[in-house]
């Protein structure tokens, strides 16, 4: 068994559910003022981009860190989070370590990076279409034929 092709989609999997959540939580935060947020007055509901911002964070990373619909959500989650930096950050400084956008500029990239490998292990989106096909998902039985010509 070749270790690459096993730990690949386990790590990807757990990059994917450790990402997802914890851009959850800044959503979270910043909506209902939990864990430790937000970080300044919460937004009114609906205002522009604060609010929406949170939404997507909160919705996008619990729907990545389960897996399911992977790839448009973290292509969104990607997308805000590059507008976030060029709007809010990259006006006061060049550098992301002198203008405070590091955290949406990781962020950025690492969901374009499970936009662009998929969601790896345990995805909610694997498990459904599992269990509706079974017959898919299942080994494949070895048929007398196939033993003796191996």
């Amino acid at each position: 068994m070749d270790h690459e092709k096993v730990s690949v989609p386990l790590v990807l999997g757990l990059y994917r559910i450790v990402v997802g959540f914890l851009f959850a939580c800044h959503g979270a935060a910043t909506l209902f003022g939990i864990l430790g947020g937000p970080h300044g007055q919460a937004p009114a509901a609906g205002q522009w981009p604060g609010w929406w911002a949170a939404g997507i964070q909160l919705t996008g990373g619990l729907l990545v860190a389960l897996g399911a619909g992977t790839r448009p959500a973290a292509l969104i989650c990607s997308g805000s989070m590059a507008y976030a930096y060029f709007v809010q950050h990259q006006p006061h400084a060049l550098f992301p370590i002198e203008n405070g956008g590091e955290p949406a500029a990781q962020f950025c990239w690492a969901f374009l990076l499970i936009t662009a490998l998929g969601p790896g292990r345990w995805s909610l989106t694997a498990l459904l279409h599992n269990s509706a096909h079974p017959r898919l998902s299942a080994p494949r039985r070895r048929e007398v034929s196939d033993l003796s010509s191996g």
